[in-house]
């Protein structure tokens, strides 16, 4: 189940190494990036959000709904405000230090890092030629949408068919088992 909390302290990480202020194109990217090597290193996605390819590449689509404004929570609101620069987000809680992303284990951490120490000074073009020419799940929608499968970036990440589909059906249990225990909560 989608980590709203989880998600907006990832973007917020982020916004801290830029500088507080981003295009959502370029957060949206690393964010994507952040979550496929987390299932590269840990066979799980860090928001469990799920992936669509877009025409400008992969995007994570609760996150999009939520820079987009199109859905809104106290959560998101906490850390991250719309800069009055169209097509960019603030942060909106300066001065963090690690204990304030109390969602992120030292593991997400060291992802971020590695996500930011490759990928940070590149700009929204350069991350949308990126994902495009090296994220082989991403697929060419034509000015719509299509679902990519956690299956599609297992595979993309050299893991076998077997693999994938396995790997991919454990995600779909863990997320069914989540919402289940949601319902009951």
């Amino acid at each position: 189940m989608f980590n709203e909390e989880k998600a907006a302290q990832i973007a917020a990480y982020f916004l801290q190494k830029r500088g507080e202020k981003m295009s959502y194109l370029k957060l949206m990217k690393l964010m994507y990036l952040a979550d496929r090597e987390s299932m590269a290193e840990f066979d799980e996605s860090m928001t469990d959000d799920s992936w669509f390819s877009m025409d400008k590449g992969p995007v994570l689509s609760s996150v999009l709904n939520l820079i987009q404004g199109s859905s809104r929570s106290g959560q998101w609101d906490a850390w991250i405000a719309e800069a009055h620069v169209a097509h960019e987000v603030v942060l909106a809680r300066p001065e963090l230090n690690r204990d304030s992303f109390d969602e992120l284990s030292d593991a997400d951490i060291e992802i971020l890092e590695s996500v930011w120490s490759r990928f940070g000074k590149m700009t929204r073009w350069e991350l949308v030629s990126f994902t495009h020419d090296e994220c082989s799940e991403w697929r060419d929608p034509n000015k719509s949408a299509l679902p990519i499968s956690p299956q599609d970036v297992f595979q993309a990440l050299g893991k076998t068919e077997f693999e994938s589909e396995e790997l991919a059906a454990g995600i779909f249990q863990r997320r069914q088992l989540q919402e289940v225990l949601g319902r009951l909560r």
